[in-house]
């Protein structure tokens, strides 16, 4: 098992600085998010290092504290990249510096013995190095820490999300549940190392250690290899809503507004029907606004307060609609799937097919099958 962990290590280490060394390199509109995304990546190279570098270079106990207490910086960054791939208008400014703090404290935590301590006084420490106090604090701040930012990034993403769901109507929304399952899968990947950790304070450590610790490492492995597979099948995965837009609760509390506007919504839907906008893939409520010459708070209050009804949902339900008359079409018969989703204003398969079943509880090449059929 010794071997296997060493060698699995090594994998995960090599996959992920390969994979920061493209996402640093490659060409993509949003360079800052790439950028924070690739320290990460470095974070958790050092971190999958400890698993193997001991085996083969000699490492002192300094460099053994400043690799621990880098992960100070996962979090952070893990946080900071949600925010810049949800967000278009993000940008690194001085008031993120704090995010540096628990770091650097960690850090002047092991300064007074780690750091500055002689020889003499770290050759007493190293065989007892789980139960010093510096070492059992940095896994309490750490894992507090974790928690902290695993539940401000839920907040972010859900904002995020909502804001898009109210605005947009592009079908980029498996963005989302990207971010989403990152931070599904390190919660569980933390879980394991909390775990792990916990066996090093108890008698367990022995026969059950080796065993979470083999866990802990293929579980990295995996998501190191799943971050790659989906940066080469989606390279333009998001491009990020503007922050300064409002949900439209906000909107409701500045108006005060009780009463349905029936007006717009007849006009709207009159609209809809006439010029068709929802084939335009982009569309968005503030392009719909523009169309329609109104102000945009008034269309999102009448779209996603008074019909109840997202923005992205409304606008779908259009274009299904437009789907499911060409899929009747008898005239049209050799019209594929693909050339009707991007004629409807889809751009892509599995968005589309989503949608579809979402609103029919068929596929379309199901759907198509029952008309003919009937």
């Amino acid at each position: 098992m010794n071997e296997l962990r060493i060698i699995i290590g090594i994998i995960s280490t090599f996959l992920t600085v390969l994979f920061a060394i493209f996402i640093f390199s490659v060409k993509a509109e949003n360079k800052l998010s790439n950028r924070i995304f690739g320290a990460f990546l470095i974070i958790n190279a050092v971190e999958t290092s400890g698993f193997f570098i001991h085996d083969f270079i000699p490492t002192s106990a300094r460099f053994s504290m400043f690799k621990d207490t880098s992960f100070y910086l996962f979090s952070p960054l893990l946080y900071l990249y949600i925010c810049s791939v949800c967000y278009s208008d993000f940008r690194l400014k001085k008031k993120h510096l704090w995010h540096l703090l628990p770091f650097v404290i960690g850090n002047l935590i092991m300064t007074p013995r780690f750091y500055l301590g002689d020889s003499e006084l770290l050759a007493n420490l190293i065989p007892n190095i789980t139960g010093t106090w510096e070492v059992i604090t940095m896994h309490i701040f750490i894992h507090t820490q974790l928690v902290f930012y695993f539940t401000i990034s839920f907040f972010v993403l859900k904002r995020a999300k909502s804001i898009f769901f109210e605005n947009h109507s592009n079908n980029t929304i498996q963005a989302y549940k990207w971010l989403h399952q990152i931070l599904l899968f390190w919660i569980a990947i933390i879980s394991i190392a909390l775990i792990k950790n916990i066996l090093k304070y108890t008698n367990l450590e022995d026969p059950i250690f080796p065993f979470f610790q083999m866990i802990l490492i293929v579980a990295i492995l995996m998501v190191s290899c799943w971050y790659i597979l989906k940066a080469l099948n989606n390279p333009d995965l998001f491009k990020g809503v503007d922050s300064k837009t409002k949900l439209t609760k906000d909107l409701l509390e500045e108006t005060h507004h009780k009463s349905e506007n029936g007006a717009i919504i007849n006009d709207l839907k009159l609209f809809m029907d006439k010029e068709e906008p929802y084939l335009n893939p982009s569309l968005s409520i503030r392009n719909l606004a523009q169309q329609m010459n109104i102000p945009v708070r008034e269309l999102s209050i009448a779209i996603n307060h008074d019909l109840n009804q997202h923005f992205f949902d409304f606008v779908n339900e259009y274009r299904i609609k437009r789907a499911m008359h060409l899929l009747r079409d008898t005239n049209q018969p050799k019209l594929t799937v693909l050339e009707i989703l991007y004629d409807v204003g889809f751009n892509s398969k599995s968005s589309f097919n989503t949608a579809f079943k979402k609103y029919t509880n068929v596929t379309p090449t199901q759907y198509r099958k029952q008309v003919v059929n009937s």
